[in-house]
């Protein structure tokens, strides 16, 4: 059983880097989490930033009015980590935030639209900004 579980997951390895075609914009999601599991019955995770986000966000406008840790015209991204929590139904409402646009959670300057950014990259920059969380 052990054994098929590396095989299958060599498989999946080698395939998904034979057919990237892209450096930016795989679709995939590209958060990975690793468990080790000690001798009893702890286990630790590490969560992986998303540099599918991190990169859609440097290559947009986004850092014109937000900034890692400081706030400019909108809020720091780390602020944004620390007031929501990284759940699908989060993700997806932020998400759509970025694309349409709009104001009232952190003040009285709307956030300028993004219809040219599709869902999953929208989702890509939220699960990157979220797991900035201090």
């Amino acid at each position: 059983m052990k054994r098929s579980f590396i095989i299958f997951g060599l498989a999946l390895a080698i395939s998904a880097c034979g057919n990237n075609k892209s450096n930016n914009s795989s679709g995939t999601d590209t958060t990975v989490t690793t468990t080790t599991t000690t001798s009893s019955t702890q286990s630790t995770s590490v969560a992986v930033k998303d540099t599918l986000g991190e990169a859609l966000i440097q290559k947009n406008d986004c850092l014109t009015c937000h900034k890692l840790d400081q706030k400019i015209i909108g809020p720091a991204y780390t602020d944004v980590a620390n007031k929501y929590t990284a759940s699908p139904a989060v993700i997806d409402t932020l998400a759509n935030k970025i694309i349409k646009g709009g104001s009232g959670n952190w003040g009285n300057i709307a956030m300028s639209p993004h219809p040219n950014l599709s869902i999953t990259d929208a989702q890509h920059m939220v699960k990157y900004i979220l797991s900035l969380k201090k």
